[in-house]
C-alpha cells in the first residue's frame, strides 16, 4: 500500500530480545543491512518455540501494511502468511461486503491447508477475524487483536466511531462516486500517524487508497463468536488515537473487556507508524501474545 522512499530509519531499539541484532531486513530499502557478518540462523529461535502466522491487516491497508514484521519474524523462523482480501491490494472492485472479505481469508486459509495458526487482526481486521473464527475455529491456535475492533453481537464498526467521526465518514461516502471513504491527510495524520514525523507521515499517505464503505456499516452477527473457546490476546498501544481514548471509547478496556478471558500486552507506539519504524517490536508483541 504505501510506496515509501527507499531510505535508511534507524531502529531505535537495538537491543530487544528477539531482534535479529545483526542481521535485518527492510521491506523499504534495496537488499539487506548486514549490521555484522554473523549467519542469520543464530538468531532463529529453537524450533519448538516457533509459531505459524496469519496476519489480517485493517482498512486503508493492504497486505503490503505487514512487509517489516512478517520479515522479522520470519527471520526468527516463524511461518508468515499475510492474505489480501476482497476491495483491497490490486482488486478494483470496491463494492464489497464483509461476506466477501471474510471469504477471502477463509479460503486463503483452507486453499493453503493452514492449521494451528496465530490469527492477527489489525484495526478493522479485528472484524475480520471475529468473523473467519467462527467458520474455521478448529484451525485456530489463537486469536490476536491488536488495536483492533472487537464488535457486540449485532454492530457495525460505524457504530463504535464517535458522533463526529461518524458523521464525517457518512459525509465522505457520500461525496465519493463509488461508494468509498478516502480519509484527508489531516485526519489521517492525527489518527493513524500521530507519532511519526511529518515527512514520514506525508509518504505513508502518499499510498493510502479510497477504502469501501459498505462493510464499515454493516452490522454483523457474532452469536457464533462468543460462543468459541478459542484463546484470545489483545495487544494495546498507548498513543493509538484512531479511537477516541475517553469513557464509552477506545481499544482498550472498551473493546479488549469483550473477550472475556484474554492476555494482555501494551505498548508504546501508534495505529499506523510502528509497522515501518519499528517492526521488530511489533512483531515480538504478537510473539508473545501468541506463544503457549
Amino acid at each position: 500500500m504505501f510506496p515509501y522512499l527507499q531510505e535508511n530509519h534507524q531502529f531505535p531499539y537495538p537491543d530487544y530480545r528477539f531482534m535479529p541484532f545483526g542481521y535485518y531486513n527492510s521491506p523499504y530499502s534495496e537488499g539487506w543491512w548486514l549490521w555484522s557478518n554473523e549467519s542469520e540462523e543464530k538468531y532463529r529461535l529453537p524450533a519448538q518455540q516457533r509459531l505459524t502466522f496469519v496476519l489480517v491487516h485493517g482498512s486503508w491497508a493492504d497486505a503490503h501494511f505487514w512487509d517489516g514484521v512478517a520479515s522479522v519474524l520470519r527471520s526468527q523462523g516463524h511461518d508468515v502468511y499475510t492474505p489480501e482480501y476482497a476491495g483491497h491490494g490490486k482488486d478494483p472492485n470496491k463494492d464489497v461486503t464483509h461476506a466477501m472479505i471474510t471469504k477471502s481469508v477463509v479460503d486463503f486459509i483452507t486453499k493453503l491447508n493452514l492449521r494451528n495458526f496465530v490469527l492477527v487482526g489489525h484495526s478493522f481486521g479485528g472484524t475480520v477475524i471475529q468473523k473467519v473464527a467462527e467458520q474455521v475455529p478448529d484451525r485456530i491456535k489463537r486469536l490476536v487483536f491488536w488495536d483492533a475492533f472487537v464488535l457486540k453481537d449485532g454492530e457495525s464498526v460505524a457504530d463504535e466511531l464517535s458522533p463526529q467521526t461518524r458523521q464525517g465518514f457518512e459525509q465522505l461516502r457520500a461525496s465519493s462516486k463509488d461508494d468509498t471513504i478516502m480519509l484527508p491527510f489531516p485526519l489521517f495524520r492525527d489518527l493513524f500517524v500521530n507519532t511519526a514525523t511529518l515527512e514520514e507521515a506525508k509518504r505513508m499517505y502518499a499510498g493510502v487508497i479510497p477504502e469501501p464503505a459498505k462493510p464499515l456499516f454493516e452490522k454483523l452477527d457474532l452469536k457464533a463468536f462468543y460462543a468459541l473457546p478459542t484463546p484470545k490476546s489483545y495487544v494495546y498501544f498507548y498513543q493509538d488515537n484512531a479511537l477516541p481514548q475517553g469513557e464509552g471509547y477506545g481499544w482498550h478496556p472498551h473493546m479488549s473487556t469483550r473477550l472475556g478471558q484474554f492476555r494482555l500486552l501494551v505498548g508504546d507506539g501508534d495505529h499506523f507508524t510502528d509497522t515501518r519504524t519499528r517492526p521488530a517490536m511489533l512483531a515480538q508483541k504478537f510473539y508473545e501474545a501468541g506463544r503457549d
